[in-house]
C-alpha cells in the first residue's frame, strides 16, 4: 500500500503528529513536565559547565536522552493501560522495564553531568 503522504507533505504530517505527541506528554505525563523543566533550568548551566562542543553535546544531549526515553516509557503504559487496568504479570513487567530504561538515562545524565562539573571544579 503507498503512503498517503509523500516528500515535504509527509514531512509536514510527521511534524505534526510528534507535536501533538509532545503536546500530549506535557499535558498527561508529570514526569516528562518535571524533566523538561529541569532541562531547561540547567540549559544556561551548559555553556559555563561545557568547554567543548563535545563536552556541550554530552549535556544537552544525555537531559534530550531522559525526555526520549521518557516519552517510549509513556507509550509503553499507555498502550498497556489501553489493553486493560487489571494487573497482569506481564503488563506490569512492560511497565517496570520501561521505567528502569528511564531510570538508567537519569544515572547516565547523572553521571555525564557529575563527572564535567567535578572537572570544572577540581
Amino acid at each position: 500500500m503507498k503512503p498517503a503522504h509523500t516528500g515535504i507533505k509527509r514531512l509536514f504530517h510527521s511534524t505534526r503528529y510528534s507535536w501533538k505527541g509532545l503536546t500530549a506528554a506535557w499535558c498527561n505525563e508529570a514526569a516528562f513536565r518535571q524533566e523538561l523543566i529541569v532541562t531547561a533550568l540547567l540549559l544556561p548551566a551548559t555553556f559555563w559547565l561545557g568547554q567543548s562542543l563535545l563536552e556541550w553535546l554530552l549535556l544537552i544531549g544525555s537531559a534530550v536522552l531522559v525526555m526520549a526515553v521518557e516519552l517510549l516509557n509513556s507509550a509503553v503504559e499507555t498502550v498497556v493501560d489501553r489493553i486493560g487496568v487489571e494487573h497482569h504479570e506481564l503488563s506490569g513487567r512492560a511497565k517496570d522495564l520501561g521505567s528502569a530504561a528511564v531510570f538508567l538515562c537519569v544515572l547516565f545524565a547523572f553521571l555525564v553531568w557529575g563527572s564535567l562539573l567535578f572537572t570544572r571544579l577540581v
